[in-house]
């Protein structure tokens, strides 16, 4: 079983966020517990496993993404790390169409090694802010929003980039403040530098303390910017240790996702099924 480590939204090694990929063989899918036990040796954010599908469906390749500790509904990050593998190996061209627990998913590789994500918009709701959830970060909340149950994150404003970057939050407390994670964001601080608005993400209730670069939670950061820019075209950092950039465009009910991805290791699986 081959498994490759893909850096994703960035274009340069061990930056953006790490994902784990396998391709399968359709007829060698091993067991959810092996699944989950790869991934958990792998260790990182999310491992992908994907197979193609039968031709003529209304999908190409079957995907789906487990952290250390579980399988979950939606990947931004691993879904790019996958495409960037069936395109760079060969295994398909163009736009591929996934399968996935959320739906039907697209990704579709441009002629400078960017490949954009079609995936499902969330619905934003406006919530009280929870009770601890300012001591817990250790800053004031502007403004609190669900993000609906395929992403299951809270999305929490505060009022200034460099509060987004400074956090140093109780992760305990975070790991009962929503069905995910906590993503924290603010407007960018300088426009020019290249990005709208930061971002951090914090999932320590899903076996992950810090996300490096979150794509599917800028499903929820797209809406929630553009409704205060007044634009459908804009670019969030994620400003995690490692950093990543992620291309946003809104069209209504689906967030298209841009970035860049590099493959850093090529391995094999030495185990038995």
């Amino acid at each position: 079983m081959r498994i490759r480590i893909v850096d994703t939204f960035t274009d340069r090694p061990f930056t953006g966020n790490p994902a784990g990929v396998v391709v399968l063989d359709s007829g060698t899918v091993p067991e959810d517990g092996r699944l989950q036990r790869i991934a958990a040796e792998v260790n990182l954010s999310e491992t992908a496993f994907t197979h193609p599908l039968p031709p003529g469906g209304e999908a190409d390749w079957a995907l789906r993404w487990f952290t250390p500790a579980t399988e979950v509904d939606m990947c931004g990050h691993a879904t790019l790390a996958t495409a960037h593998v069936l395109h760079t190996t060969g295994a398909a061209s163009g736009t591929v169409r996934f399968s996935a627990r959320c739906g039907i998913l697209t990704a579709t590789a441009h002629p400078d090694g960017a490949i954009t994500l079609d995936f499902p918009t969330a619905p934003l709701t406006p919530e009280p802010v929870p009770a601890g959830l300012a001591a817990a970060l250790g800053a004031e909340p502007l403004s609190v929003h669900d993000t609906g149950p395929h992403i299951g994150d809270l999305v929490v404003e505060l009022s200034d980039e460099e509060t987004v970057r400074a956090l140093s939050p109780d992760l305990a407390v975070l790991a009962e403040a929503s069905r995910r994670g906590v993503v924290v964001t603010a407007a960018a601080a300088d426009p020019s530098l290249g990005y709208d608005f930061v971002s951090r993400g914090f999932f320590p209730r899903i076996g992950i303390d810090e996300d490096p670069v979150t794509g599917s939670a800028h499903t929820a950061l797209a809406p929630f910017w553009a409704a205060r820019f007044g634009r459908t075209e804009l670019t969030g950092l994620q400003a995690s240790a490692r950093s990543g950039l992620v291309r946003t465009t809104l069209r209504g009910d689906r967030t298209l996702l841009t970035g860049g991805a590099v493959t850093v290791i090529d391995g094999e699986l030495l185990t038995g099924p």
